[in-house]
């Protein structure tokens, strides 16, 4: 009598436990009704299944990543660069998702990397280089965002987020880039000397005007003060003069003398009634 009993609480325990499931918080599931969807989007917690009728399939609810490999796109300028990129997204819709891909997270990635790459080969295509390097970026990622949730949409899952990690020049076209940067550089070298030169000539004119002027005022200057001197000498000389002449004229005869017969070797041819000598001969003076 107790086996059938054990055999029943058995059979019942495998059946709770054959029907019940659980959905973690880091997921969401549908449920199959013997390969179609009956339920979708089903929440974290118990849940329970009619066994062999349904089947249960679960998906993670978290971010993902897609980190593409370096893609070539052509710019505008029909030159190529090299964009790294990664994209964060997420199952928004585990029902459409399931439809679209059959639940292979392989195939959804292969299809966003290259709903990612078209969106971003229009948005090059669209912009030159410089523009696209340094001035553009974020209007790129914002337009990228935008018309790739439209397409993901149709995937079941979200864009979160896309980035650029990386622009670069294909090894085409580096060489000539490099080229035009080391121009565009010389040039601008070229001119900031240019301007330089012409400030310095400015400044050093101005520089040979002042020293001119700063020269003339003093020239101007010294012929004052040495006009000065000259009138308080010969203010001196007359009023020694009016006081003594012969005594002022003997003075500037001997200061003649000396100056005339500084050196020993000097001949001086005059005649002997000069007036030059008349201290030597007149000796009563």
């Amino acid at each position: 009598m107790k086996n059938p009993i054990i055999i029943a609480l058995a059979a019942i325990v495998v059946l709770i436990m054959s029907s019940a499931y659980v959905v973690d918080q880091r997921e969401t599931a549908i449920k199959f009704r013997f390969g179609e969807i009956v339920e979708e989007n089903i929440k974290p917690g118990l849940h329970f299944k009619i066994p062999i009728i349904n089947n249960v399939e679960t998906f993670s609810s978290r971010i993902l990543s897609l980190d593409a490999k370096p893609e070539q796109f052509l710019t505008n300028e029909k030159k190529y660069v090299v964009v790294d990129f990664f994209v964060k997204w997420r199952i928004s819709e585990p029902g459409k998702f399931y439809r679209s891909t059959g639940g292979d997270l392989r195939v959804a990635r292969n299809r966003l990397e290259n709903i990612m790459k078209d969106g971003l080969r229009n948005e090059f295509s669209k912009r030159t280089i410089q523009e696209a390097i340094s001035g553009e970026r974020d209007q790129i990622m914002e337009g990228l965002q935008t018309k790739s949730n439209e397409a993901a949409n149709q995937l079941g899952v979200g864009i979160v987020d896309v980035r650029v990690s990386q622009i670069d020049f294909s090894e085409k076209n580096s060489e000539s880039v490099f080229k035009r940067m080391r121009s565009e550089r010389q040039r601008v070298a070229q001119d900031l000397r240019a301007r330089g030169a012409e400030e310095a000539e400015r400044i050093k004119a101005a520089a040979d005007r002042d020293a001119e002027i700063i020269e003339a005022d003093a020239y101007s200057a010294a012929e004052k003060i040495r006009g000065q001197g000259d009138a308080k000498a010969a203010d001196v000389y007359a009023e020694a003069y009016n006081k003594d002449a012969e005594f002022y004229s003997f003075h500037r005869s001997l200061e003649a003398y000396r100056k005339s017969m500084t050196n020993t070797g000097d001949v001086m041819v005059m005649e002997p009634d000069s007036e030059f000598f008349r201290y030597f001969k007149n000796k009563s003076q």
